[in-house]
Parts: structure tokens; sequence; C-alpha cells
């Protein structure tokens, strides 16, 4: 092959590329605008917090509110807020250079929380807990003090997923998380647009963006955390019978109390519940 024809080929390969990645884009968006509208999640001047990690799921959500603000029937303003936990070796200018080419506004929070956690908690013992409750507290506090309406996180369906199980597994609880809720005070209304979203997408999608991922260091790197297990056991049921993630999510848009066991649900006393026992089996 001459190097015209070998020039030719690597277009066409850039060229599927890119409307491989358009695609997948329309996709997401697609997605993230039906969560947003059925949860009512964004509304015409809403001040919004995109929570900014660095990793995979929050520069996906961010990219796709940006893309959704452009077109969106309503107005509303977006602000990227990192919390800088002080993790050894952080590559602190990563996210801000990447925000000022981008043009959007933000703000880094400095907050030593890795010192607090890693003193506070056994080596060994999971960090998630304590790290995400400091880590919500600066977060909460940064939006009552600048008029933010809305905080926007960047779970996904898989995250959901998982939690409903972790829940189910190590807390005896029938709980998952909500697309949409407000925080313990009433003082914050928190949104996860992501909700509809698979990780699988969001990982081929942040590939093919090439965003600048910064790895976790300070909970990613142990290897007995739950969630883990939880996301193994999961992909094996996926691997099996592939649909089965999905069809759990749509169950947690279906529930039907009156067919669970919780008294404070439903009045069993005075009234059986309707229909009685019901099977797919």
């Amino acid at each position: 092959m001459n190097a015209e024809a070998r020039a030719v080929t690597i277009e066409a390969r850039v060229a599927r590329g890119s409307n491989t990645l358009r695609r997948l884009g329309a996709s997401l968006r697609g997605l993230a605008g039906k969560a947003i509208a059925d949860y009512r999640m964004i509304e015409a001047g809403d001040r919004v917090m995109v929570c900014l990690s660095g990793g995979k799921d929050s520069y996906t959500l961010l990219d796709l509110l940006l893309s959704l603000q452009r077109s969106a029937p309503v107005p509303f303003e977006l602000i990227a807020v990192n919390l800088d936990q002080k993790q050894p070796d952080f590559p602190a200018h990563v996210l801000p250079d990447y925000l000022r080419a981008l043009g959007v506004p933000f703000h880094v929070i400095e907050q030593n929380t890795y010192s607090v956690v890693k003193r506070l908690i056994p080596e060994g013992k999971t960090l998630c807990s304590l790290c995400s409750r400091m880590r919500r507290g600066a977060l909460y506090r940064y939006a009552s003090e600048n008029g933010i309406t809305k905080i926007a996180l960047g779970h996904h369906r898989d995250d959901i997923i998982e939690t409903l199980f972790l829940n189910l597994f190590h807390g005896g609880r029938l709980k998952a998380m909500a697309p949409k809720y407000r925080s313990d005070d009433a003082r914050h209304v928190i949104i996860r647009p992501l909700a509809y979203i698979p990780e699988r997408e969001i990982a081929r999608y942040a590939r093919g963006r090439e965003f600048p991922i910064i790895p976790c260091n300070l909970c990613g790197s142990q290897a007995n955390l739950q969630r883990r297990s939880v996301k193994r056991m999961l992909a094996a049921w996926e691997c099996e019978q592939p649909g089965r993630s999905e069809s759990i999510f749509t169950a947690l848009r279906n529930v039907e109390p009156v067919h669970l066991a919780d008294t404070t649900l439903y009045d069993f006393a005075t009234c059986p519940p309707t229909g009685g026992a019901t099977s797919t089996s």
C-alpha cells in the first residue's frame, strides 16, 4: 500500500471513529435529557453545581450538561466545583487547566480531608463512608454560600443498581439511589442526570473524548471494597443473561409496595394486599 492509500485509510478510520463518538454522544445526551425531564431535575433560572472529581463519570456529566445547556428550552447556569482533598501526588493543575480551556466557570475547594480520613480510619478498613460525609459537607457548604439551587452528581445506572444490592446484602434495606432528592437538612436538591446511563457507555465516551482522567488513590486502591464484589456479581449476571441490569433498574422504577412486607407502607392489619402473591416463574 502506497503512502496516499495509507493516508486515505487512516482518514477513513478517523471519520468512522468520529461518527461513532457522535452517535454515542447523541445517545447519552438523549438519556440524560430524559432523566432530567422525567424527574424535573433542572428548571428555569437554576444555578447548577456540577461536582467534578476528575473521574470519567463527572467529566461525562459536565460534558453532557454543557451540551444540553446550549439547546435547553429553559436557561440555567453551570459551575464546576472540585474538592481538592490534598491527596499525595494529586495533579492539582489538571482540572483548572481543562476547565479554563473549556471556558467553564469553576471553583476549587481546598480541604485536607485526606489526612483526617487516614488518621481516623484503621489501615485496611473502608475509607469511603467518612470520606463521603466530609466531601458532602464541604460541597453543601459551598452550595449554601454561593446561591446554588441544584447539585449535580455523576452517579450512573450501575451505581444505583450496585447500591441497591449493597443495602440489600449488608444493610438489610431495600434502598438504592434516587435520581433526585433533597438533603437531610432540606436545604439542597441533589440530582443525578446520568441515572439512565450504563457505566460501560460512559467509559466508551470518556475514552473517545480523551478526558484527562485523575485516578483516586484514596479509596480506589482498596481491594476489599464490598462494592467491587457486587460489581463483579452483576457483571457475571450480565454475561449470563444480557439485559439483566436494565431489568433490575426498570424494577426500581416500578415498585409495588403492597407486594413487599413493610408495615409502615401498607396497613396489613386492616386490609390485606389486593391480588395476592404474584410470580414470574
